[in-house]
């Protein structure tokens, strides 16, 4: 696994070995052991699967302390373009956000770290993600941005009115009106 450090303190892009050939491919895609010797010791307590059709947007979402969450997100089938906003206000980079293509033909994965807000828009016909999880999901400790506030620039592949959201995702409020605790 190649461990590619991004400007955001602990957020990283990971790209497993891929070995190929006319049988078709494997890869490691998750080591403990690799992600531990790079200074990553997380345990993961909980595997999260969705799919969703071209130009769904899920998210900003995150959890608060103490159900804050740190995430490894990959692409099963399709691609997506992957959003997380820093929401640690210690850091530089608070209200920055990080965008990339994740996608089943490029095997990338992202690690989000506690203290991001996390989402992602489908750029393909459909898109199957999958993403573990440190710490187990809790309605009560739940927040969220909204995806589509000016104040991120977030490089969206789609116009504004074409990007479909939940309800609840409609509602999230904007950055700087968002409350969260990490």
């Amino acid at each position: 696994m190649n461990i590619i450090k991004t400007e955001f303190d602990d957020l990283v892009i990971i790209e497993p070995k891929v070995l190929g050939d006319h049988r078709g491919y494997f890869m490691e895609s998750f080591s403990r052991k690799t992600l531990s010797a790079a200074g990553y010791d997380i345990n993961f307590v909980q595997d999260n699967q969705s799919q969703s059709g071209q130009r769904v947007a899920r998210g900003l979402h995150f959890q608060n302390a103490p159900y804050a969450q740190t995430k490894l997100v990959r692409v099963l089938s399709g691609s997506i373009l992957d959003v997380v906003v820093d929401l640690r206000k210690d850091k530089p980079t608070f209200g920055k956000q990080f965008s990339i293509e994740l996608s089943a033909e490029n095997k990338k994965q992202i690690l989000v770290p506690k203290g991001f807000a996390h989402g992602f828009i489908v750029l393909g016909q459909q898109a199957e993600i999958f993403y573990k999880c440190d710490s187990y999901y809790n309605p009560q400790a739940e927040g969220g941005i909204l995806f589509t506030d000016p104040a991120l620039q977030i490089p969206l592949p789609f116009a504004t009115d074409e990007l479909i959201l939940s309800d609840k995702d409609k509602k999230n409020p904007l950055l700087r009106e968002a409350k969260f605790e990490f």
